[in-house]
Parts: structure tokens; sequence; C-alpha cells
């Protein structure tokens, strides 16, 4: 049979020759990321992690997490920018992870496409590289799945998993928040990788194209919207070793916003307020806002409006802990404390995702 019968892969639509392509640019990316724990190299059936360090645990806990990048990436391919989608897809997995405290150990990722374009696909592990790097997690194998007729010629997905370990008396959590904690907003670096579907319709809604220029934006706006999600995983392992004991417990906001991400990390019966006066959101969530004819109170539950991650630390600790992460370039402040005083939780978020946490809500007017 030959390669130009109609029942060979290449009729079919798949080329494999692209693929191989593609894995031999982003060899020295990946390779880039592995340290001595990462067994067998690149290239392996399965990714090999030596994790006989674990032996010196006393209680380990591996933790894991799975997510996406969304529609954003949406955005990457109407503008042909993919060198930061993959960060993104990084910070939705790892920063996941050290939430509970844990190091991150591994991750692997997956890419669905319509057709290998072996400089695109690199571009996208390239990026997930580089996040891996930023946040000590070793990329040890991952899969480019060619899928015509399912998807676009230039259409793509991106996921990941992630693995990583904590000494079980080191879980952080709601079960280490105490009464008078104070709640420290960690700054995003925008949008991140949470309302995008929002973002696509408010754009649609007005005819703004991702090449136009938008001055109020701050620029392009597909390019100011491709802002790579911030990695909090290095500063706040750096805090927790650093000031063991001080950090009780990490809300990572992504989707559902705020109010819901803090919630899920609260015990039971205990309510913050979190206090709009305490930061100005940047202009990228005011103009479009703006742009859907509405204000930002009513965004609460779609974007981080410029809060990326939530520490909840003893009070003693507090300025510490804002003073630590500055240094470390992540600007802090404090937007609330716990409390565990008993009172009405109407208007209250309670809970999310499932979990029975606090109650959170958000009061006040945003400095402008």
């Amino acid at each position: 049979m030959t390669e130009n019968s109609s029942s060979s892969y290449a009729a079919a639509g798949v080329d494999t020759a692209a693929g191989d392509l593609a894995v031999e640019l982003m060899k020295a990316a990946v390779s880039a990321t592995h340290g001595p724990n990462v067994v067998g190299g690149f290239g392996g059936f399965a990714g090999l992690f030596d994790v006989s360090f674990l032996t010196s645990y006393r209680h380990p806990l591996l933790a894991t997490s799975t997510d996406g990048v969304g529609t954003k990436v949406a955005i990457a391919q109407a503008i042909d920018k993919h060198d930061t989608i993959g960060q993104d897809l990084v910070g939705m997995v790892v920063d996941d992870i050290i939430v509970v405290g844990a190091k991150p150990l591994f991750m692997t990722d997956y890419i669905a496409c319509g057709k290998v374009v072996p400089a695109r696909i690199a571009d996208i592990v390239a990026g997930i590289a580089r996040g891996c790097s930023a946040t000590g997690t070793a990329l040890v194998g991952g899969e480019t799945a060619e899928h015509p007729g399912l998807l676009g010629p230039d259409d793509y997905d991106v996921a990941g998993a992630a693995t990583g370990v904590v000494e079980a008396d080191a879980q952080l959590g709601p079960h280490l928040v105490a009464d008078g904690d104070v709640v420290i907003a960690l700054e995003s670096s925008g949008l991140h990788s949470n309302g995008f579907s929002l973002v696509r319709h408010i754009l649609a809604n007005n005819k703004i194209g991702y090449t136009d220029r938008l001055d109020d934006l701050g620029g392009i706006v597909g390019e100011v919207l491709l802002e790579p999600t911030r990695l909090y995983t290095t500063p706040l392992l750096s805090l927790l070793e650093a000031q063991p004991g001080a950090v009780h417990s990490l809300s990572h906001v992504t989707g559902g916003g705020i109010a819901a991400n803090l919630a899920r990390v609260l015990p039971v019966g205990s309510w913050v307020e979190v206090e709009r006066s305490t930061w100005s959101p940047p202009s990228v969530f005011r103009v479009l806002s703006e742009l859907a004819g509405s204000h930002l109170e009513s965004a609460e539950g779609t974007w981080n409006l410029g809060i990326g991650m939530i520490a909840i630390v003893a009070a003693d600790a507090a300025d510490a802990t804002i003073a630590a992460l500055e240094a470390d370039g992540i600007p802090s402040w404090e937007v609330g404390r716990v409390s565990m005083a008993a009172r009405d939780f109407t208007g209250f978020e309670q809970g999310a995702k499932g979990v029975n946490g606090g109650a959170v809500r958000l009061s006040g007017r945003y400095s402008d």
C-alpha cells in the first residue's frame, strides 16, 4: 500500500513527520526542566521520577492537580502568538498545588490540535517549560494529538497535570485558620486564565478585534489580554520555609472570583469581609466592564480583579509576610481579617465547588 493510498494516515490528515519535528524542536526546552530526579530523560512512553527522597519524610502526602487554560487559547490563535499560553497552564495547575503547602515535583502536558504545526507546538511547550523551570517543576512527559476533522487546522487546546508533596503536619488549610487571622491579597498580573468567554463576548458585542489598538487598555487588544498568569509557587515556598507556621491557608483566585475561592479555604462558621477600598483593580478590568456597560462589582464572580492569590496568616506575622512577598516582586496588602463571631450571613458567599467552608463578601467601594 502506497503512502498516497486513501487508507494512509497522511490521507486522513495526520502528519507524523510534523509530529516528530515538533518533538525535536521542544526537546531542549523540556530537558532544561529535568534535574537529577528525572529518570530516563526525554521521549519515553512514560515519565519516570525518582522519589526515593520521600523516605526522609515522616508522613508524606502527594498532592495533584489538573487543569487547562480555557478559551484564552482562542486569543492566542487569533493573533498567532503561542509562547505565553504555556505559562498560563503552569499557573493554573502548579499554583493549585502550593495552596495545600505542597512542593511541586513534576508535570505532564497534553495538546490537542487540528494540525501539527511544529513551530507552534514548540512555542506552546517552551512556555510550559519556562513556567516549570520558574516553579521548580520537572516537565517529565506530554502528548501532542492531531485531530483533523474534529478541530480546525489552527485550533488547539492545552491541559496539564502536576504532582507535589507535603508533610502531613505541614498541610495548609481551614483547620489552621483562627479568629483574627489577617487576609493578605497577592497581586495578579491581569486576567490570568479565567473569564475569557466573557471577555470575548464583550469584545464581539463592541466589534473590537484582537489586533485592534485600544489605548485605554494599554495597547494591542490581543497582546494585552495574553499577559501571562503570574506564578506564585516559588515565592510562597520560600515564605513557608522562612516563616514556618505563619501561613495558615492559601486560596488560588481562579474561576468563581475572590469571594468564592476564599470561602473554600475558611472553616465553617468563620467569615471575612474583603474591603474593596484596599486596592484599585487594573485598567484591563475597568475597560472591559465599561465596554460591557456594567460595573466592576458585577464581574466579581468571574474575574480576579487584581488579586491572584490570597494568604491567610497569623496576625503577628502579617507585616513580615507582606514584606517577604514584596521582596520577591509580588505586591501584597491586607484586605480583611477572619472573624469567628456569630452573625447573619445574608449576602455572603458560603463555600464553593462542593466545599462547605466559611463565608465571604466584598464590601465598600474600590479605590480609584
